[in-house]
């Protein structure tokens, strides 16, 4: 059997003195001038040599200062403890401590990165990064590749705050999107999610109001073909957002 290249860890510059460790799960580093910050922190704590020894072979003997988490999810933090035992890092997530609406600013020689919250669609606690001179932003898991990331319900109330969100991701104007997991993308895959949705809630209610069943509706509604490359768009993503929109709608919490 082939390997999956997605379980290789691929190092990616994203700019100068700013590194990405893409795998299934990411983490970076950014060089700020004189101390550095840690975005998202895995979810195997025996990765912990591996990190630390490409963030030295990278950023030299520079302090990691603060490690942003986008939520605390397990597999965003497993490491958090170990950046402290070496650093005396802060962890910064909104678990830890109150990040203002305004978001939390993050000052450096080299650049300047500011923690915003956008909470309510992977989870309550959703931040994402925005390091400004790279226009790079994090998003954590509320860009999932393909997948409708609202661990509640999909509702009218819902959808409205997940489009809301999206809207305030894609006024960014993003060069670089770092999801929380696979690789980096930029505001036209954002946009591209939009319209993807958008299209799915047209089509699985067509498809109820023409009397199709569960299974007909999730056997026939196929992904776009433009989306058959997307990471790991395999074809259980593709019926999970299928199967959300097709709930909704059948309870009458969503219409098109």
């Amino acid at each position: 059997m082939g390997t999956d290249a997605a379980e290789t860890p691929k190092m990616v510059a994203i700019g100068d003195g700013f590194f990405l460790r893409q795998a299934v799960d990411n983490i970076a580093w950014i060089d700020m001038g004189d101390y550095a910050i840690v975005v998202d922190a895995l979810e195997q704590p025996e990765l912990e040599d591996e990190v630390m020894s490409a963030i030295g072979q990278t950023l030299g003997e520079k302090p990691i200062r603060y490690v942003l988490n986008t939520h605390t999810h397990y597999d965003h933090v497993a490491l958090n403890e170990a950046f402290q035992r070496r650093f005396g890092s802060e962890i910064v997530n909104q678990l830890t401590c109150t990040i203002p609406p305004d978001g939390r600013r993050f000052e450096g020689e080299r650049r300047h990165v500011v923690m915003l919250p956008m909470p309510g669609i992977h989870t309550a606690e959703d931040c994402v990064v925005w390091v400004e001179e790279d226009r790079a932003l994090f998003v954590g898991d509320i860009f999932g590749w393909g997948l409708i990331p609202l661990l509640a319900a999909l509702s009218a109330e819902t959808e409205q705050r997940l489009l809301a969100t999206y809207s305030r991701l894609i006024d960014f104007e993003p060069v670089k999107v770092i999801p929380g997991h696979g690789p980096v993308c930029g505001v036209c895959e954002l946009r591209r999610w939009v319209d993807y949705y958008h299209w799915l809630v047209a089509q699985v209610s067509k498809a109820c109001a023409g009397g199709g069943t569960d299974a007909e509706i999730l056997r026939d509604i196929s992904p776009p073909q433009d989306m058959q490359a997307w990471w790991r768009f395999v074809q259980w993503k593709h019926q999970d957002s299928v199967g959300k929109v097709l709930r909704a709608v059948r309870r009458g919490r969503l219409q098109q």
